[in-house]
């Protein structure tokens, strides 16, 4: 088994490099190079834990193991909310980390404490080590901490379907496979006795699948077109749609896309702004306004503003 945990380790080394050469240059994510180190780390951990000979070692090795699996809800949560159109305040962002932080403290008193472990023994099991553990009053935390996340996660899934929000529904499907994946391995390994940690299998395959997502968005346009008037949101009244609408040079259309970006124009977004919220490249943002500006014949967002507040005073 410890050759199954050097490849699954290998492959989880060569996502980050994978994203860094086919993505992050053109659509960065924090928190999915963090789940990429984290998965790194607990396949480490895993590896060390399968070569060990010693108990000592052993302890070490699961402690590294957790070292990257406190962080893995917390990053998956980070990204499907990203994913599915929520931006959450620094404030709970580091919150969600000083959970994480806490949870790892505990997990460290083993082998000093009887707070997480009350003991703990090294077997053998098809030539791989493996931990015997008897779960002490504070195990119970890190089931309590794993379900919120995954509660989270399901609960920002489902507002993304019933609110429309994120990408699409067939993202939103794709994410919850993912978490019901997750969710169904985690339940097998903790009250399943078993000799191999599929949970590494499934935290390889939740990159492999955020990876696939970030590489197809990363520079998605939506090409349908639509009737020359500016879609009417809370961003844009309906006055003010008939007067874009108006300038549009004759026989020219905005895309669907274009609409978006012209409605976060006039609510004052930035760039990078529009590109985390739309899930897109700050270039296929530079883009679209580009071609926003030559169909309505104007040379920058003032000039857009202008006509706002144009319409505004009539």
């Amino acid at each position: 088994m410890t050759i199954a945990y050097s490849i699954i380790f290998a492959l989880s080394l060569l996502l980050p490099i994978g994203y860094y050469i086919f993505v992050s240059k053109k659509q960065k994510e924090p928190w999915l190079l963090l789940l990429y180190v984290s998965v790194c780390i607990v396949n480490l951990g895993y590896l060390l834990l399968s070569a060990s000979r010693t108990l000592e070692f052993a302890l070490f090795a699961n402690k590294v193991a957790y070292l990257g699996q406190v962080f893995i809800p917390l990053c998956m949560f980070m990204i499907i909310s990203r994913l599915s159109g929520f931006v959450f305040r620094r404030w709970i962002r580091y919150t969600l980390a000083g959970a994480a932080i806490l949870m790892y403290s505990l997990v460290l008193t083993t082998g000093y404490l009887g707070w997480y472990y009350k003991s703990v023994e090294l077997t053998f099991a098809d030539g791989a080590a493996k931990l015997i553990k008897e779960y002490g009053p504070m195990h119970p935390v890190n089931l309590i901490y794993v379900l919120i996340f995954f509660v989270g996660m399901l609960t920002v899934i489902g507002i993304s379907i019933r609110k429309g929000k994120g990408n699409s529904h067939k993202l939103a499907g794709l994410m919850l496979a993912v978490v019901l994946g997750n969710i169904g391995m985690w339940i097998v390994e903790k009250f399943i006795p078993l000799n191999f940690e599929f949970l590494s299998v499934s935290y390889l395959m939740s990159e492999f699948v955020f990876f696939f997502v970030y590489w197809m968005l990363q520079d998605y346009i939506r090409l349908s077109e639509v009737p020359p008037t500016v879609v009417v949101s809370s961003l844009v009244d309906e006055e003010t749609a008939r007067e874009l609408a108006s300038v549009l040079t004759q026989g020219q259309t905005l895309t669907a896309k274009e609409e978006e970006v012209l409605e976060r124009v006039i609510a004052g977004q930035s760039r990078k702004q529009m590109a985390i919220e739309m899930h897109v490249s700050e270039n296929t943002v530079k883009t679209h306004v580009k071609h926003i500006y030559e169909k309505l014949g104007v040379s920058g967002r003032d000039e857009i503003l202008a006509l706002v507040h144009k319409e505004n005073q009539i």
